[in-house]
Order: structure tokens, then C-alpha cells, then sequence
């Protein structure tokens, strides 16, 4: 899509123009941060007086943690139990009493040893164990990020890491990962930290699926994690039990929880054993972040991540922005990888035009090699279409 006329100029008399650059991760090419260094550099090579607020922020799932240490967060790193049982180190963010909580830091396919997926065994207790780490430091608002998930556990792992126990017929605790869940005769949360009683736990996600069913974690979500048909069917199974039994012996229903199918089901543990409540992931990350302060005086907000689809327009990084930039009146402008949505959605979610690298490298593999560069060259494009600034107005 073409650039569109010149930027309209909402500023006050003698203000600068201010330009907020607010893009997620480009999967496979780069992170939320190096896309906004990368848009930046470009919006400053043309215009150099213009003020650029980078906000790299994330929807719940890879990149949480570091939206939120960007935003002034203090990092702690952890060592912690990955997805198959080897020790990894995994970062979260802590501010005050309030600590950002990512699942795919220890938990995450990109934590599985030499790659190679486990979708029966994988687990999500090093995700409890960071949430353990963050409780010693005395957190008692925890955001909990979720997405990228190697495990469909409905978080038992999480769970387990925590105190809770989840016991076969002859009073055993299970082992790790979903499959044995199929076991589970009883839950037993006398052990549980009592400090989650006093914890206040905010799940950031995208995804509305249920714990169960065609729309459900192992179905959906399972394939993702190397689960083959027959695999998807014994994970479904077994949490067709978890459920069953988290009905039974907490009095709590995940079966159809919204949400609850996020990041192998881990929805549904943190619903069931942490008291979590679901809420958008953007909404809240773009809290984290201080979006409405830093883009109230700005006169354009640029966004952006790997790919706007159909399926971005359910609640992705750039409809987030563009939403809380419309409530301030604020114009948007989506950078993308691939943009496969028209400019009547685009419209209609509140963003005003879009480019896609594709358009300027059509060889995928070229574009992704050279995300920075593009990204660099279309914002050069958007920055002659600025308002001129006070300075250059003789003001």
C-alpha cells in the first residue's frame, strides 16, 4: 500500500514532533527491539529533528519480558527447569512489588534440549519455578506472559513447582508432562505457597481457545509441539481427566474456560491453581509499557510485527496499539512482514495505511535476511510526510 498525504499535524504551538514507534518481534527476523532501532534510525536519517519514543512491546508471548525491561523493569535471571527437565537460565522483570513473568523464558519450545520436541512429557514447571522466584522477591502483582510453550500439561508442571500434588490411584505423584495426567485420581493443594492467597496474578494472552475440543489446547496447539495424531489424542484424553478432576476436588470448571487452551493449557492451571484472570496480552504489556503517556502528544504512532492476517485482527500487537492510539485520536501505521488484510479492515481496526516488506523485496527469505534494512527504508519514506517542526517553522 502506497504512502498515504501528509502526516496532520495535532500538536500544540512550539511543541516537537514526537513519533511513537511501538512494533512486536518479526518472527524469524527480529526482535521488538532491533525492529524499532531499525524504524527509528530510518525516521531520524530524514528527519533528525524529530523526537522518536521507541516502545517495543509483546502480546503475553516471547518478548514480554523484554518490553517490559525496556520500560525500565529490573532483569533477574533464574535458573530453572526447562521444558524436559535440563536446567536453563531464565530471565523475568520485577518494578516495586509488580513482576513481568514470561512462559516461554523456561518453559518454551526454544528451551528444548537440541531442539527435539517431547509433547507427551514436556513440562511447565520451570514456569512455577520463576514464579517462585519472583514471590521471594516479595511480588504480589504478577503478570504471567504466555505463548511458545513446548508443553500440554494444562500447567500441572506450573502447578507442581508451586506445592500442588497431583496423585494416581495409589497416592503417587505423577511425573512430568500432559500424557500423565491420564493417571491423575487426585489434587491436592495443601502444600500450595500460601503466598499466591495474597498474590494478585494477571494473565496476558491472544488466545480465547478452551482447554478442550476442537478449538481446545491439544487439538489446536499440540501439533505445534511435535504431537503427532495419535499423540494429539492421548494429550486430549488426559486433559479431558485434568479437567474432570479439577471440577471434582477444587470445585473450579477450565473444561471451556475462554483462555483456558493457551500455551498447552497452561490457562486453565493458572485459572484453576493461581486464581489467574485472563485479559488481553497487548492491553496489558501497552500498560506495562506507558504507552498512553509517551503517544499522548505525538502526532503518529508506528507499529508493526512479522504478519498482519486475518487472524491478527483478533487482538495482535498491531490492533492493540491501534486501538489505544485511537482512543487518543492519534494516527497509526503498520510496518509488517506479509500483509494479507485489506485496507478496509485495516480501517476498520483503526489503522490508517500499511507496508509490507514483501512489497519491497518480493523473495521472502531476502526479506526476512534483511528485515532491518527495509524496515529502515520505509520509515525513511513515512518521515518526509511528517509535520515540519517548530525549528524549522522559525518558531
Amino acid at each position: 500500500m502506497t504512502v498515504a498525504a501528509t502526516v496532520p499535524d495535532r500538536r500544540g504551538g512550539g511543541d516537537p514532533v514526537t513519533v511513537v514507534i511501538a512494533p512486536d518481534k518479526f518472527k524469524g527476523s527480529l526482535t521488538a527491539v532491533q525492529a524499532a532501532d531499525a524504524i527509528a534510525a530510518g525516521i531520524l536519517q530524514v528527519r533528525p529533528d524529530v523526537v522518536v519514543v521507541r516502545l517495543p512491546v509483546a502480546d503475553g508471548g516471547e518478548g514480554t519480558v523484554q518490553a517490559a525491561l525496556t520500560a525500565g523493569y529490573r532483569a533477574e535471571t533464574v535458573t530453572v527447569e526447562g521444558p524436559t527437565g535440563d536446567p536453563v537460565q531464565a530471565v523475568f522483570a520485577i518494578q516495586g512489588t509488580r513482576a513481568v513473568v514470561e512462559m516461554a523464558e523456561a518453559s518454551g519450545l526454544r528451551r528444548l534440549t537440541a531442539g527435539l520436541p517431547a509433547p507427551l512429557t514436556a513440562s511447565s514447571y520451570g514456569t512455577g519455578q520463576l514464579l517462585l522466584a519472583a514471590l521471594d522477591l516479595g511480588a504480589t502483582n504478577v503478570v504471567l506472559g504466555i505463548g511458545g510453550s513446548a508443553s500440554t500439561d494444562g500447567g500441572a508442571g506450573m502447578a507442581q513447582a508451586l506445592g500442588a500434588q497431583f496423585l494416581d490411584n495409589h497416592g503417587v505423584p505423577l511425573p512430568r508432562g500432559g500424557a500423565a495426567l491420564a493417571r491423575l485420581s487426585q489434587i491436592n493443594l495443601d502444600r500450595l505457597d500460601p503466598r499466591l492467597q495474597a498474590t494478585t496474578v494477571v494473565l496476558a494472552s491472544d488466545v480465547g481457545n478452551p482447554l478442550l475440543g476442537e478449538r481446545g489446547a491439544a487439538v489446536v496447539y499440540g501439533p505445534q509441539k511435535g504431537a503427532t495424531p495419535a499423540d494429539v489424542a492421548v494429550l486430549e484424553a488426559a486433559l479431558t481427566r485434568f479437567a474432570e478432576v479439577v471440577a471434582r476436588d477444587l470445585g473450579i470448571v477450565v473444561a471451556d474456560a475462554s483462555g483456558g487452551g493457551a500455551a498447552g493449557g497452561t490457562g486453565a492451571g493458572a485459572i484453576a491453581f493461581l486464581g489467574a484472570r485472563v485479559t488481553s496480552g497487548i492491553a496489558l504489556m501497552l500498560d506495562i509499557v506507558g504507552f498512553s503517556a509517551a503517544a499522548s502528544n505525538s502526532v503518529l504512532v508506528i507499529t508493526g510485527e512479522g504478519s498482519l492476517d486475518r487472524q491478527s485482527l483478533h487482538g495482535k500487537t498491531p490492533i492493540g496499539v491501534a486501538a489505544a492510539a485511537a482512543a487518543l485520536g492519534i494516527p497509526v501505521v503498520a510496518l509488517v512482514g506479509r500483509l494479507e488484510v485489506t485496507e478496509k479492515q485495516l480501517a476498520d481496526v483503526g489503522i490508517s495505511e500499511a507496508h509490507a516488506l514483501l512489497e519491497l523485496e518480493p523473495d521472502q527469505e531476502l526479506a526476512q535476511a534483511n528485515a532491518s534494512a527495509l524496515l529502515h527504508q520505509i520509515a525513511a519514506r513515512i518521515a518526509a510526510n511528517l509535520p515540519a517542526s517548530a525549528v524549522a517553522e522559525g518558531v
